[in-house]
């Protein structure tokens, strides 16, 4: 069992407000003004790039310090208006990766405005045997307004879902913590930034279509290294079956994910091997996240310039890509610790051995 961590009403506070946010790639336009609102608060200089990447630059102030770049994704999955129909009805697309199965009936707000609406299906007294044994398709599914809605929303405007946060003083639930935890974490370091390494931090778009805003971000900072600060989805519920879950990639309760390879990246062995040191010295609890698929801002950073040592740590979560996720305060707490540890002792002798 998990410890009763208390992570600061400061941060539950914040994790709150950017999870209830909408920001669905390409539209993280509320995201952003949350953190730069903090940005400001702190007094910290910044700039928005064209892809509206949030970019900061914090120098420690001594001559060629260490440049160690952090990243975290602004956006996160969702709903893309495509077309209207009669009686406030709306085709849509899906925008990032989501289960067409978790989406009958669910409701959501779409557009800046945040109107409410749900998904709706052919319920099941209409539906035959046939139809109930083939799978759910967005093309089946429709955004209803109702008919007041007609002529409300249009083409290009995003829907995200209606699920509010909350925390129970050992988890939080909520849509979107892949990776509003991870912007919260970043915000919550620059406000006690480290003493010796110039700390590059960007507030990222368009990971969900490819990490998109990532690219752009990693070239322009030009870091010495970089580390993805995430979320993954934790696969530690038992089997549908009855049977032993042995399939496991991350757990809840087991600290932070180290990454050493997912479908995007394969990790610096250098720059794992120094953040495992960092944690055992420091008793920090982590876990290796298992190879597999997916992928992370550092897929698209450590291919930049001439290349960039990179590495992914994340916090792992249920549900990731659906309604409502959860997260677990111990894991959280630790992760906040290790990026601390981290960016405090990170130095460029790591990376004078072969790699």
């Amino acid at each position: 069992m998990a410890e009763n961590y208390h992570l600061p009403i400061q941060f539950v506070g914040l994790v709150e407000k950017l999870s209830n946010a909408s920001g669905v790639s390409g539209a993280e336009g509320s995201v952003r003004a949350i953190v730069r609102e903090a940005l400001d608060d702190l007094k910290m200089t910044y700039r928005v790039d064209a892809l509206g990447n949030v970019l900061v630059e914090r120098s420690c102030g001594k001559p060629n310090a260490f440049r160690l770049m952090l990243a975290s994704h602004m956006d996160e999955v969702g709903l893309m208006i495509v077309e209207e129909e009669e009686g406030g009805l709306y085709k849509f697309v899906i925008v990032g990766g989501i289960d067409p199965r978790v989406l009958p009936g669910k409701t959501v707000l779409v557009g800046k405005n945040r109107l409410p609406a749900i998904i709706g299906a052919k319920p099941i007294h209409l539906t035959d045997a046939d139809e109930r044994k083939n799978p759910i398709t967005v093309e089946n599914l429709r955004i209803d307004l109702g008919p007041g809605g007609a002529g409300k929303t249009k083409p290009g405007d995003r829907a995200v879902f209606s699920t509010e946060f909350r925390t129970n003083g050992h988890s939080f639930s909520g849509k979107a913590l892949d990776d509003r935890l991870g912007v919260a974490i970043l915000l919550t370091l620059l406000a006690n930034p480290p003493k010796n390494v110039d700390l590059l931090v960007a507030f990222t778009t368009q990971e969900e279509i490819g990490l998109r805003g990532a690219k752009v971000a990693g070239y322009a900072m030009n870091p010495d290294a970089a580390i993805a600060v995430d979320a993954t989805p934790a696969h530690d519920l038992p089997s549908w079956n009855g049977d032993e879950n042995i399939g496991y990639n991350t757990r809840l309760g087991a600290g932070p994910a180290l990454y050493i390879a997912d479908g995007a990246t394969l990790s610096d062995p250098r720059l794992v091997n120094f953040v495992r040191d960092v944690a055992g010295k420091t008793g920090i609890r982590y876990q290796i996240r298992q190879p597999g698929s997916g992928g992370t801002d550092a897929g698209s950073i450590h291919k930049q310039r001439e290349g960039i040592p990179s590495m992914s740590i994340s916090v792992p979560i249920r549900y990731a890509h659906s309604p409502c996720s959860i997260a677990w305060h111990s894991d959280i707490a630790e992760m906040l610790h290790l990026m601390q540890v981290v960016s405090s002792q990170i130095h460029p002798g790591i990376f004078t051995q072969p790699r």
